[in-house]
């Protein structure tokens, strides 16, 4: 049974639609099991109450008193198109009354002009209910703009209707119902107990502890350090899928990666030294090369050992190894900012939470304006709706209302571009309209199944003097830190459940349709599909 759970918030038709209502329903004929939608109603204040000679003109009464009966209930589609056309009814209403506001004040300003008025006010009066008026007047035309925008979506909401009852990205989604509680149960709990996610074959279930890594996901170009962290006398210890790695540059300038493990005594190596190209165990001085043979043993007879080694290049900024069996691919991708930006800061941060948690939250635009309301989103309006729009094949979209471009590039990186007009404020509906912005790449290398190494590249395409000021990188990496511990108390929680056996996958909804084409395509490379989903 496929089944979709809608609530009215989420619902505008527009009433031209009504007459449309049984050809909806007849193109669903073909769907099993219920059309689904969960009512839950808010209300507004703060209306226009003032007296007018354009009241009559607008005198439409308030359809809120006259909402269907569904609160705290589920409904079929017939109820669903019910609550629907109420809700467009009470956009038209609610459209009216802030036209109607704007005609007030337009009186008012007519009074206040008023030749006979202005004789016994001065002009200092004059001037200050003139600029009281005008801040009215900017306030109830955004106003009016946010109505126009709310009846603009009811189509788009049509189809996001559609959309959820039509489920191709997870057609293994279930609802059942389970047995009903009695009376005394509330109604929150009785809803709560109602939603069951089954997972069939193609559905998403993250739960449990994380399992070993699949040997596919290791074939592939892992970025690891930056190329600015790496001279040519120091070293850069990581980790990856669990092996302890570190890396520095050979006697030809280039780098290289070798196992962190002396084969003498299992001494960390990167506790030494590098010296001419060629890195030295503390322990007791055996010194090996970037392709992790042993050059030198002093005090003792130089024996034929190697340590393990990786494929590691350099490209663009970065150091990449490739920790897979296969042979490497022979291109790396370009992880460039585009054209006319300018690299303002590049931070490297160890955290500790599992990578594919890390990676479903940076793909994940719509909990900014809950979750960082003390940084980057502070001031940030709560959408109707907030959509990712993205070819039905591709891992690349961008965000709507948000000017935000957004892309995952296997097996790790996120990309984005987000169009600004100040630090903190977004400006426009998609990064053409914006003047200046921001560019993003974080890169999320799965050290353990409790650890990601985070590597973080902002890039500006516009006050390049910041680049040049000193201490600015100290003060991106403390506003980075802010942004990720708001994130990180939240993705601990889901960790620590996951870990319990919660799914942290249960409910998809259509906002999270990047990530859900992420762990689509996770779940195919660790299954070892040949074709891989959404790769153009």
């Amino acid at each position: 049974m496929n089944a979709a759970v809608f609530s009215p918030s989420a619902l505008s038709l527009p009433i031209s639609f009504s007459k449309t209502r049984s050809s909806f329903l007849s193109r669903k004929k073909g769907v099993k099991g219920e059309f689904r939608v969960f009512a839950v109603f808010g209300d507004e204040s703060g209306l226009v109450e003032k007296k007018s000679q354009w009241r009559p003109l607008f005198d439409v009464e308030d359809p809120r008193s006259k909402a269907p009966p569904y609160k705290g209930k589920f409904l079929d589609v017939n109820q669903a198109i019910e609550v629907a056309r109420f809700d467009i009814q009470y956009l038209d209403w609610r459209a009216r009354q802030d036209l109607l506001t704007i005609m007030i004040l337009h009186d008012k300003v007519v009074d206040v002009l008023n030749p006979l008025a202005r004789e016994y006010k001065s002009i200092g009066t004059v001037k200050k209910e003139l600029a009281g008026l005008q801040e009215e007047l900017s306030k109830a035309h955004q106003q009016v703009h946010i109505s126009e925008a709310r009846v603009s979506t009811a189509l788009d909401k049509l189809a996001h209707m559609e959309e959820l009852v039509n489920d191709r990205l997870l057609p293994g989604r279930v609802v059942t119902e389970l047995d009903k509680p009695s009376s005394s149960t509330t109604a929150s709990a009785v809803e709560l107990d109602r939603e069951k996610t089954n997972t069939g074959a193609k559905s998403l279930n993250v739960s449990g502890p994380v399992p070993p890594y699949s040997p596919h996901l290791k074939n592939f170009w892992y970025p690891v350090a930056f190329t600015a962290d790496l001279k040519h006398d120091t070293m850069v210890p990581i980790e990856c899928f669990e092996q302890p790695w570190v890396i520095f540059r050979g006697e030809d300038g280039k780098p290289g990666c070798v196992r962190n493990t002396c084969a003498h005594r299992a001494c960390p190596l990167d506790l030494g030294t590098v010296n001419e190209g060629r890195i030295q165990c503390p322990y007791h001085g055996w010194e090996y090369s970037t392709d992790g043979e042993c050059k030198k043993m002093p005090s003792t007879k130089l024996l034929k050992v190697k340590i393990k080694s990786l494929p590691c290049l350099e490209k663009e900024g970065m150091i990449w190894i490739w920790p897979g069996d296969e042979p490497p691919a022979p291109i790396l991708p370009s992880l460039q900012p585009p054209s006319g930006f300018l690299i303002h800061a590049e931070l490297v941060m160890d955290l500790p939470v599992e990578h594919g948690l890390l990676l479903d939250n940076l793909l994940d635009l719509a909990h900014a304006p809950f979750t960082h309301t003390s940084t980057f989103a502070k001031g940030w309006s709560v959408p109707s709706l907030v959509k990712f729009l993205t070819p039905s094949s591709g891992l690349q979209g961008y965000w709507d209302p948000y000017p935000i471009d957004m892309e995952f590039k296997p097996p790790c990186i996120v990309l984005s571009t987000i169009g600004i007009s100040k630090p903190g404020k977004l400006e426009g509906k998609s990064t053409q309209q914006c003047a200046t912005h921001l560019h993003q790449l974080h890169v999320c290398l799965p050290s353990s199944k409790n650890k990601t190494r985070l590597l973080y590249r902002m890039s500006l395409d516009f006050a390049p003097i910041l680049k040049n000021l000193p201490f600015m990188e100290h003060l991106w990496r403390h506003f980075a830190e802010q942004v990720l511990n708001e994130d990180l108390r939240l993705v601990l929680g889901q960790q620590e459940r996951m870990l319990n056996g919660a799914n942290i996958w249960n409910l998809p909804v259509a906002y999270d349709k990047l990530g859900v084409r992420y762990r689509l395509w996770r779940n195919a490379v660790d299954r070892g599909d040949d074709k891989l989903p959404f790769s153009g």
